[in-house]
């Protein structure tokens, strides 16, 4: 996994692929990224200095709505339906929770929380300091995904700090479409498309299913974590960033390795990977509760 910079150190270490789950690559929270900002290594590139634009038929990323965790990435999310006067969520990692990892088969559902998150405009610059009151939904089983509800509600982050909420993808991302992973604990953003898809991505004792394939070109790092993953055409976000293949293992702590239909094992040393998002979708219900018997939600249950 894109560890999780909980350590200082530890997060260069990381270097391109997810922080892992306990050990698991994953990009994110379970180990400190050991580096401050500053020192990330430069071979993450893009490093975008501000805000990210592209051509004029795609819309612009920026970092407006990303966050910063302690040792990942994260960004406010909204569900297509979510109302203005709904609690805001964070979306990151499930190996990103303050808890540490999720054993696997593990779910978490509503657990108290007062992790702080630091909010990030269009420029990078912080701008506010955001806190949850619950972990509404976090596993590292089928999927590496964390959702914090906040004390404030999507209007009050877009009224005080005029920054709306990044809108969760309702469909599944297509093949070849132009991504951005933009991290806010590094301030950097990469830039590559959807290689495709991992039937079963493998990382130690983790497995998760339908897996986002990068390119080559997005060669992220530990602390990013939880970034999201977002398509540039739409400008919503189709994936959360977890994990790569940092050394060439097979299907080990900070390597994870794909598994098809027939057992096949394929393993791609530095390709990073990140796990879908448009399942979520249905398992939030009004006031931004989870719900995991509303009807379309198949996520893992508790």
């Amino acid at each position: 996994m894109n560890k999780p910079l909980a350590g200082v150190v530890l997060s260069l270490l990381l270097t391109g692929v997810a922080a892992a789950p306990a050990v698991a690559s994953h990009q994110g929270a379970d180990r400190p990224d050991a580096a401050t900002p500053a020192s990330a290594p430069a071979v993450a590139a893009p490093a975008a200095a501000g805000p990210a634009t592209d051509s004029a038929s795609a819309a612009a990323v920026t970092y407006a709505g990303t966050v910063a965790l302690s040792n990942c990435s994260g960004s406010v999310v909204r569900a297509p339906g979510s109302q203005p006067n709904d609690p805001a969520l964070v979306l990151s990692n499930g190996h990103c929770l303050e808890t540490g990892f999720p054993a696997a088969g593990e779910v978490i559902v509503n657990r108290s929380s007062s992790r702080t998150f630091s909010l990030l405009n269009a420029a990078g610059s912080k701008v506010a300091t955001l806190r949850a009151n619950k972990i509404a939904y976090g596993t590292m089983t089928d999927t590496d995904v964390s959702l914090y509800q906040l004390t404030t509600t999507y209007a009050q982050i877009q009224s005080q700090y005029g920054i709306s909420a990044l809108t969760l993808n309702d469909v599944r991302p297509a093949q070849g479409s132009a991504i951005k992973v933009v991290s806010g604990y590094w301030k950097r953003t990469y830039s590559c498309n959807v290689d495709g898809f991992a039937y079963r991505l493998k990382e130690g004792a983790w497995t998760w299913k339908d897996s986002v394939r990068y390119t080559s070109s997005c060669n992220t790092i530990g602390g990013t974590s939880g970034s999201p993953v977002i398509d540039t055409t739409t400008g919503k976000v189709v994936a959360v960033n977890n994990t790569g293949n940092e050394s060439g293992g097979r299907c080990t702590d900070n390597n994870p390795c794909e598994v098809d239909q027939s057992g096949n094992v394929t393993v791609r040393r530095g390709i990073n990977y990140g796990q879908q998002t448009y399942t979520l979708v249905p398992c939030i219900g009004p006031g931004s509760q989870i719900d995991l018997n509303r009807p379309g939600c198949a996520v893992p249950k508790p």
